[in-house]
């Protein structure tokens, strides 16, 4: 596949294909690079885009999102969605304005799941070995990162109180019996690390944080070296005779001071979020399936859907609760970033229907209440990234951004929404004339944090 980069001003009522974007797959027998799946294959910059709705003009920043984008060609019957080059697909916004849209794939790392703001630097960040990969203010890519040791994860957990970088990396070409738990100061530098032993090496995506710890989610999808010898692209499998746990690594301790508990078997990719409720219990929300990788070896939705579920851990008896929460399936949650590791009310998540997004959902964590908002017939929506409003008053008092992509038009948007009120419809809408394919993780990141250059 041949990379081209246009540039594209002035009107957005032009056809899609004469841009140079390739139409999405519908034939392909991976499921994983049909439709919105597929791959887009131009880098764009596009300005005056069309914005319909008023845009909050106290955002000045960028709404980025990372995720797989092969750039050559891939074989159908190994690839797994979660590899592939990565592709940042980025909006900047400012004074009520939406500056442009700009997608650039990522140099030379494969770091294509999630993309951070953190100490001046706009940083695209993937698991298992690969370091984090620094881009420009407007996405082209610098290089490599090596600041903070061999190798990082998807998703570091922000201390809003320090200002600190907690993740849980593992590595499983280099690092087959431990991972390792690094503290990143503001400075950008290693601060701190910490070698945890394990009985096998997990796929361990995330993490949580909590007031006194770092929590470790020990999962039976481990390396399969079966996997791993007959090329599959993601050699991690189902592990019935992997024992799953859950760890309290205490803040500042060793890892022989871990509190491991047991699980019934399950996975999960994503925490909403943790904290210390008043007993002195740990409890964590989080989006869980029953199986992964077990029958479906190319991504994640063909074993079993994710349910919202609620653990809740006493670090005495080495004991947890496991209560759902929420049984319609759902993905992808966030909450207001200054709640990280405290106790919260809020969170918001993305329905899953098969293979399909069609739906965000608003959990009151407090009452068990959920409000939604369909993004309508044909459309899907990615992942719901909340956005305080300026001089808050209340946790939800904010916006959600979103992308939506829209069968029919085979086009993308970005979507505002009043995060107060789901049910009043997006408050601004961003219309692309290019596609933003499914992919996994992003954030706003305001010009407080990374400067324009």
């Amino acid at each position: 596949m041949t990379t081209r980069r246009t540039v594209l001003k002035g009107t957005l009522a032009l056809p899609l294909l004469p841009f140079g974007l390739s139409a999405c797959s519908d034939s392909s027998p991976n499921r994983y690079l049909a439709d919105n799946f597929g791959p887009v294959d131009v880098e764009s910059t596009i300005t005056d885009l069309r914005v319909t709705g008023t845009l909050p003009p106290e955002l000045s920043g960028r709404f980025l999102r990372n995720g797989p984008n092969p750039a050559g060609s891939v074989s159908e019957s190994s690839y797994h969605w979660f590899v592939g080059d990565g592709m940042v697909h980025g909006i900047r916004l400012d004074n009520g304005r939406a500056e442009w849209y700009r997608n650039r794939y990522v140099g030379g790392s494969g770091a294509n799941t999630n993309v951070i703001g953190f100490a001046g630097r706009t940083m695209a960040i993937v698991e298992s070995g690969s370091m984090p990969h620094d881009l420009g203010y407007t996405l082209d890519s610098v290089g490599e990162n090596t600041s903070i040791g061999t190798g990082f994860t998807a998703h570091p957990k922000l201390d809003p109180d320090s200002g600190e970088l907690h993740a849980m990396c593992y590595d499983w070409a280099n690092l087959r019996d431990h991972i390792r738990y690094v503290v990143v100061g503001t400075d950008g530098e290693l601060a701190e690390e910490t070698e945890i032993q394990l009985p096998g090496m997990p796929m361990i995506h995330d993490m949580s944080l909590t007031e006194n710890y770092a929590v470790i989610f020990d999962l039976p999808v481990t390396l399969s070296f079966m996997a791993l010898g007959t090329g599959s692209d993601l050699p991690f499998r189902w592990d019935d005779d992997y024992e799953p746990r859950v760890g309290l690594l205490p803040r500042g301790g060793e890892a022989s001071e871990i509190i491991w508990s047991p699980l019934k078997p399950n996975y999960a990719f994503h925490p909403m979020n943790a904290y210390e409720d008043a007993s002195g219990q740990v409890v964590i929300d989080i989006c869980r399936y029953e199986r992964m990788f077990e029958n479906d070896v190319r991504g994640p939705f063909g074993d079993s859907l994710p349910r919202l579920d609620r653990w809740t851990i006493n670090p005495k008896t080495r004991t947890v609760s496991e209560q759902v929460v929420d049984t319609r399936t759902q993905e992808f949650p966030r909450i207001h970033p200054d709640l990280n590791g405290k106790p919260y009310r809020y969170g918001y998540t993305v329905g899953v229907a098969g293979y399909d997004f069609p739906t965000i959902y608003k959990q009151d964590m407090q009452t068990g209440a959920a409000t939604e908002f369909n993004v309508g017939a044909g459309r899907h929506s990615a992942e719901p990234v909340f956005i305080p409003r300026e001089g808050a008053l209340t946790e939800d008092d904010g916006y959600l951004m979103t992308f939506v992509y829209d069968e029919g038009s085979n086009v993308s948007e970005l979507v505002v929404l009043d995060a107060q009120d789901l049910a009043r419809g997006a408050i601004a809408t961003i219309h692309l004339p290019v596609r933003v394919p499914y992919g996994f993780h992003g954030n706003w990141i305001p010009d407080t944090v990374t400067a324009p250059t």
